[in-house]
């Protein structure tokens, strides 16, 4: 290795200098997954807000809804179009843009006046956590070596829950703030959005995408040698070949074709199954289930942080092991405990069996199962199985198919939660029958990932470029 880069310091060692090398990607991979934690902030925030926000503007269950939801619509768009800036302009630049929308966001909605101006400003806060969920996870699995990638991805779930987490305890913290309180929970995420902004500017661009998109194998020599340094030179190798194999850049009628059809089906279903587990009912409505079960204001709000704080351990714990056991694995644990708790919540308010901690301690249990499980396998999976040439388009389908359901979920949670007629017990035997359904996913259509370099992945998965390739999915 020749040439040095500014401000790493080389030492006889080669211990040392590997140590530098490793603290360098760590300190990279944080930086980009801080995307996630305003993605977590922006997401949960909105759980101590939205009764305030319903009784000051008198909203009706329906209209509600769709407020809370308007950041979800942002979603949509941003994950669906995060990517086309992201393959033009490059990672590191989108996620400075995305950084400054949160900013933008957050103030506007604390300073919002009637519901119009606060959905507008939501729903641009939304194209934010749309935009990251697509450009994080991909910027650190083209920038870190295959052993280690799903530890490092999944720093991007890590820092999703502890925003959740900081979110849930400012708010908390600011509820007794009396009528504007909500004001104060939105708009503190102003803070971690001009910080992400700052560190960024210390952060080099992907090297697949120097290399993919502007040929320049020069800089992403200097980067995968600090990223990659034993993998440098296969990596190199491996994308030369796949760019002569693939000379025109994908486009998004070749991305649907039968040649991507299996990373297509499996991104669109891990997506689907995330949602459809409830995940984003406890998060943006935590305060209201515990309402439900019986618990009173204060008390909801402390339960709500509850689920943060449980949600982080049972991240770094999956974030642990998803390397060691692997992503299937993961997501075997993580759908048997889905199935438990949320059986067993269904049974509870089926039951009216609601007293004490009962529902806290479920709650909890469900979780624990999608932190250890499908929150940490989703973004390091959707960012692993498409090749290079396509992953934008890739991680843009599985953001958006996410974030649509979720958009759904969230709308028509409030409704059915306090229709009579159905009821939390049947929205949470709902998802558990869903969860089944992924349990039978995982056990018999889904790959292992771990350990397999993003080159190796396309013949892993059998998407090599192929005469055939045209052929619609």
């Amino acid at each position: 290795m020749n040439e040095e880069l500014p401000g790493v310091i080389f030492r006889p060692s080669k211990v040392i200098y590997f140590n530098v090398m490793k603290n360098r990607l760590l300190f990279w991979s944080i930086v980009i997954a801080l995307g996630g934690l305003l993605f977590g902030m922006d997401v949960a925030v909105i759980s101590g807000a939205e009764q305030q926000i319903q009784h000051i503007w008198n909203l009706s269950d329906v209209v509600h809804g769709q407020a809370l939801a308007a950041a979800l619509y942002g979603t949509i768009i941003g994950a669906l179009l995060g990517g086309i800036p992201a393959e033009r302009y490059g990672r590191k630049k989108v996620l400075l843009w995305i950084g400054i929308i949160f900013f933008i966001s957050s103030v506007g909605s604390a300073l919002a006046h009637d519901v119009i101006t606060f959905m507008v400003f939501r729903f641009i806060g939304g194209l934010g956590v749309g935009a990251s969920s697509v450009v994080a996870p991909m910027f650190i699995s083209e920038i870190a070596p295959a052993k280690s990638r799903g530890k490092l991805v999944a720093t991007f779930q890590f820092n999703i829950v502890f925003g959740i987490l900081l979110a849930y305890f400012s708010n908390f913290l600011l509820a007794s703030q009396g009528d504007e309180a909500w004001r104060w929970m939105l708009g503190v995420l102003a803070i971690p959005a001009a910080l992400f902004v700052a560190l960024l500017f210390f952060v080099p661009e992907s090297p697949r995408w120097l290399m993919v998109h502007r040929n320049d194998y020069t800089a992403a020599r200097k980067i995968l040698e600090v990223s990659d340094p034993e993998g440098v030179d296969d990596a190199i190798q491996a994308i030369r070949q796949e760019v002569e194999a693939d000379k025109k850049k994908a486009s998004l009628s070749a991305f649907f074709s039968k040649r991507y059809a299996r990373p297509i089906i499996m991104a669109v279903l891990v997506a689907m199954f995330n949602q459809l587990s409830g995940i984003n009912a406890i998060i943006y409505f935590a305060p209201r289930v515990f309402e439900l079960a019986g618990l009173g204001k204060s008390a909801a709000f402390l339960q709500s942080a509850g689920v943060g704080l449980v949600n982080m351990i049972f991240t770094m714990l999956g974030l642990r092991l998803i390397d060691q056991l692997g992503r299937r694995s993961l997501m075997l644990i993580g759908s048997i405990g889905y199935i438990i708790s949320l059986g067993a919540i269904a049974a509870a308010f089926y039951f009216q069996y609601l007293g004490g901690m009962v529902v806290p301690v479920l709650v909890f249990l469900f979780i624990a199962s999608h932190a250890i499980g499908q929150g940490a396998v989703i973004w390091v999976f959707i960012s692993e199985i498409f090749p290079n040439q396509v992953r934008s388009y890739g991680q843009s389908l599985g953001s958006s198919v996410h974030w649509i359901m979720a958009a759904i979920i969230t709308s028509v949670f409030p409704f059915f939660a306090n229709n009579p007629a159905i009821g939390p017990a049947k929205i949470f035997l709902f998802f558990m029958v869903m969860m089944t359904a992924q349990l039978l996913w995982v056990l018999f259509r889904m790959p292992e990932t771990k350990g397999v370099s993003l080159e190796e992945m396309e013949e892993k998965l059998g998407v090599k470029n192929t005469e055939s390739a045209t052929q619609p999915v």
